[in-house]
């Protein structure tokens, strides 16, 4: 009676892996470790890892190519089946590619370009993804609804208008013809509001009002510490999409003020373009975007799993 009165109190300290207990029949036995599920590990097999070789092989098969076919001559592409391996030509294509284009000033105009856009397009995102998740105000839920609809009306049928309001103001070949259109992005507000209602706790914004602090100094000291690492993705997205740009700096700028994208035009002249120098051009147009991501690539990583957690 003793015995069953002891077993019956004794204390549970959560240790019974492997802690050995009697059995019925005066057998030892073993409890096992007892897993939840949280602290559940799950390890990829096989099949996963071979899975995601093939993607990042095919992801990173089209990179190859242009290395490939930057080094190589146009009538080297032309064989049947072309080479896989890397050439001897990449400096003579480099050279072509600077004498048919003035690559050094397109690379310039995109970074001035994409900059300006990066950081308008962040700032201001952030401020009314600060507003539509945090504050209240007349109209909120409208305003917000407005936005994103904006994302649903193509770019190409705001072309004409915005050419008309460039022209009167004389903008034409002039850089912030391509700068001042992108500095607001609906789907940049959309992704800070987004980040910042899981993100930032409304008890930090209560406690900066009860601390006297205005709305500027909330976002300045409170917002903008926490939405920093979404602030690096969308900055990331931005400069990619704004370095990529095509169709509006092809019709806003000409060929005295080109960005990479259209400068990237006036290569392989003729009637039969020349692909290794088109090839070569596109790598040096490619190179800065990877060299962005490489400097924000762990921000930038860290954000995504940092949403993805909070989410």
């Amino acid at each position: 009676m003793t015995s069953l009165t002891t077993s019956a109190h004794r204390p549970d300290t959560g240790d019974d892996q492997d802690r050995p207990a009697a059995g019925r029949h005066g057998k030892v036995r073993k409890v096992r470790r007892r897993v939840t599920g949280a602290g559940r590990q799950h390890h990829a097999g096989r099949l996963a890892y071979a899975i995601l070789i093939v993607a990042a092989l095919l992801s990173a098969f089209p990179f190859y190519w242009t290395i490939v076919a930057a080094t190589r001559s146009n009538a080297e592409l032309a064989q049947s089946p072309p080479s896989l391996l890397p050439g001897p030509n990449l400096m003579h294509n480099f050279q072509q590619v600077l004498e048919q284009a003035d690559i050094g000033k397109a690379l310039l105009n995109s970074f001035i370009v994409s900059g300006s856009v990066t950081v308008g397009t962040v700032l201001c995102s952030t401020l009314a993804g600060f507003a539509f998740a945090k504050l209240r105000f007349r109209g909120r839920n409208p305003l917000l609804a407005i936005t994103v609809g904006t994302m649903m009306i193509p770019p190409q049928l705001g072309v004409i208008p915005l050419f008309m309001l460039i022209a009167k103001l004389h903008w034409i070949n002039q850089l912030q013809a391509v700068i001042l259109p992108g500095l607001v992005s609906a789907f940049g507000v959309f992704f800070m509001r987004q980040y910042l209602v899981q993100a930032l706790p409304d008890e930090l914004i209560e406690a900066g009002r009860v601390d006297g602090a205005s709305t500027a100094r909330i976002f300045w000291s409170i917002v903008v510490p926490i939405a920093r690492p979404g602030m690096a993705v969308l900055g990331m997205l931005t400069f990619m999409a704004s370095w990529n740009e095509f169709f509006w700096p092809v019709i806003a700028l000409t060929s005295q003020e080109p960005t990479v994208q259209v400068a990237l035009r006036q290569l392989g002249g003729g009637y039969v373009h020349d692909q290794s120098v088109i090839m070569a051009g596109t790598l040096l147009g490619t190179l800065p975007v990877l060299l962005v991501f490489g400097l924000l690539g762990r921000q930038i990583v860290g954000g995504i799993m940092h949403g993805a957690v909070k989410g």
